[in-house]
């Protein structure tokens, strides 16, 4: 995965598949850092100017079983948009690259499946979480 600007990626040569239309960084009490993701996920809608009804996937980091759940039930969205190709659980959480990982698997289920507006999110040790709202190109 290469994150750049569109004009740097064109003189290289290198074909978009994605852009960035929103972010977002929060933070909630520590013992619920599983929670992280929900404030995040409402910024990155805001920044793209998104709601949550426009989410057509999202993958959310499943640091432990119940954190999708969690976000699903806070979220109110749909169980069928969320990690359609399994999770943490089933993948593997190889911290430092669960990241790019997700955001790559985001991207191809959505090139697949003719979908272009999703969601990556990732709770993070100590409260914090980040999401990023990308569309496809």
């Amino acid at each position: 995965m290469i994150v750049a600007e569109r004009g740097f990626a064109e003189t290289k040569g290198i074909e978009p598949i994605a852009r960035l239309a929103g972010f977002g960084v929060a933070a909630v009490e520590p013992g619920f850092f599983g929670l992280g993701p929900v404030p995040a996920v409402r910024k990155a809608l805001d920044r793209a100017g998104w709601t949550l009804g426009d989410i057509e996937r999202i993958e959310i980091n499943e640091a432990f079983a119940a954190v999708p759940l969690a976000i699903i039930k806070e979220l109110r969205i749909p169980e069928d948009i969320v990690n359609v190709e399994g999770g943490a659980v089933a993948h593997g959480h190889p911290i430092g690259a669960t990241g790019a990982i997700l955001t790559t698997r985001l991207l191809y289920s959505m090139k697949r499946d003719g979908l272009s507006k999703g969601i990556v999110t990732l709770c993070i040790g100590g409260g914090q979480g980040i999401a990023l709202a990308l569309e496809a190109l």
